[in-house]
């Protein structure tokens, strides 16, 4: 007798249904898993049959081949316990055949017979979904999460016998409580978003966060140590606006697929702070068995923060192509997957080991090939990649003296401005597949949207070399975001002016 049931095998943020097929006969008593399966799934054979005994449920007692469809899809995790066990009890009579082939099952599975929650449900329901499903059975402490995509109707189970009433059809009146993972939740940082009337002083600062904010560009934020570069880049999210439906999906996604537990969609931008000591894996992604979203993915839709960014050496490069096509391409030998990752890049350095060249009325320890080093830790690319640089400034006692500091203005009035400039850049580019300037392509910007009539400047910047091609594309982007929060129509030659400022910061100022 052969039976069937589902699961899903998950490549990334895409899933694709897999058929778990069950036959039993042909052999010495023994249970195999054939169609590429890992290391742990080639495992789940004996969870598997350890689960059913602790529940008195009757194992195939001849040769059980358990084969995983399409075979040539390599299969990778452990969700895969509850479908290998439905079908390989389907095989004894326990299970109704035509009941099990309409049920999408995830799940591991203790000796014990209880069921352990897994990583990725959210990703794995949108793809039961699009592949017609319309019922599944996850751990109980995981229905929330997975009712958070419609169209299927989501059952949890505690334990094997369980799952085995659940796909017959049975009501479970009291459903048992899932056991805690094999693998830790990663930890998730309070609800706790900094605002900008914490930071005094710094106004020239503020507004280019205002400027990222309201355009989706990349800023570069660089002074003496301590002078408050962490505390403005922190407060970047509290002027993002929320994210849209198809958003919010995307991205609750990629934190179910980290193993973040979701008790409902994420509705504001991620921000994602990895230390500069953080492998190159869990920047980007990878794994050496099922591949996982790195940072940079984890910070889709929202903002990386790369503090001390020197410090990450040749791991920044990591970061040109997903700078410029918003996805990052995992290849292992087995297997390639693609993770989105357009996220807002916030860099922040000191201008050298000891923090203080160039700073007024300090005095550098740093010898000139110390500094030179220390700055092309951060490589010409990348930083060309930046849409703003600023050079953060000391801040005046005057401005924390008691009665004399003006109150500053906090991030709710900020954000009334940065939503009203990114609905007129969405209105601009309601025909296109952007909805800020920071995404618009070159050839778009320069074809199809009106410019200045007089370009001397930015041509006069190019001639010099002080920008590169990219550099004007950037500019342009920049210009189009200040008239945006301006509420004009056309970009001026004043908007260019200030725009290319933004760009090179203290590099204009000095030329």
């Amino acid at each position: 007798m052969i039976l069937s049931s589902w699961s899903v095998a998950l490549q990334g943020i895409d899933g694709h249904a897999v058929e778990v097929e069950a036959a039993e006969g042909g052999g010495l008593p023994r249970t195999q898993i054939v169609g590429l399966p890992d290391k742990a799934l080639n495992e789940a054979k004996e969870r598997v049959k350890a689960a059913a005994r602790a529940c008195e449920l009757k194992w195939p007692e001849q040769l059980c081949t358990i084969n995983l469809s399409p075979a040539g899809l390599p299969k990778a995790g452990t969700h895969y316990d509850l479908a290998i066990a439905v079908a390989a009890l389907g095989t004894q009579g326990l299970i109704s055949p035509d009941k099990a082939t309409r049920t999408v099952l995830l799940g591991e599975l203790a000796l014990d017979g209880r069921v352990r929650r897994v990583r990725g449900i959210l990703p794995a329901m949108l793809a039961a979904v699009k592949a017609g499903f319309e019922r599944a059975i996850v751990p109980t402490g995981q229905v929330a999460e997975a009712a958070l995509v419609p169209g299927i109707a989501v059952e949890g189970a505690g334990r094997l016998d369980e799952v085995v009433q659940l796909v017959n059809g049975l009501t479970v009146e009291n459903p048992s409580e899932a056991a805690q993972p094999s693998e830790p939740a990663p930890d998730v940082r309070p609800a706790f978003v900094p605002d900008l009337a914490d930071v005094v002083g710094h106004e020239d600062g503020k507004f280019a966060l205002e400027v990222a904010a309201a355009g989706r560009h990349h800023l570069f934020l660089h002074g003496a140590p301590g002078v408050g570069k962490t505390m403005l880049a922190s407060r970047l999210p509290s002027i993002l606006p929320d994210l849209d439906d198809d958003e919010s999906v995307e991205v609750s996604a990629l934190h179910s697929l980290a193993g973040h537990e979701l008790t409902g969609l994420i509705t504001r931008p991620p921000f994602a702070d990895p230390h500069h000591s953080t492998t190159p894996v869990a920047l980007v992604g990878g794994g050496s068995g099922e591949l996982k979203p790195g940072a940079i993915s984890l910070a889709h839709r929202g903002v990386l923060f790369l503090d001390e960014a020197p410090d990450f050496g040749a791991k920044l490069d990591a970061l040109r192509t997903p700078l410029e096509n918003g996805w990052i391409n995992v290849s292992r030998a087995r297997m390639s997957t693609r993770f989105p990752a357009r996220f807002q890049l916030i860099l922040a350095a000191n201008p050298c080991p000891c923090g203080k060249y160039g700073v007024q009325g300090m005095d550098c320890t740093c010898d000139s090939v110390k500094v030179r080093r220390y700055q092309e830790r951060l490589s010409g690319p990348i930083l060309d990649r930046i849409d703003i640089k600023h050079q953060m400034a000391g801040i005046n006692r005057m401005l924390l003296d008691v009665g004399t500091a003006t109150t500053p203005e906090a991030s709710a009035a900020v954000l009334e401005r940065v939503l009203a400039a990114r609905e007129r850049q969405r209105h601009r580019l309601r025909r296109t597949p952007w909805t800020t300037n920071g995404e618009v392509a070159g050839p778009y910007l320069r074809k199809h949207l009106p410019l200045p009539s007089d370009l001397g400047v930015l041509n006069s910047a190019l001639q010099r070399g002080s920008i590169s091609a990219r550099g004007v594309d950037k500019v342009l982007r920049l210009a189009w975001t200040l008239t945006d929060l301006a509420g004009a129509g056309q970009i001026t030659n004043r908007e260019l002016r200030a725009a290319l400022q933004l760009r090179q910061g203290e590099q204009e100022r000095a030329a």
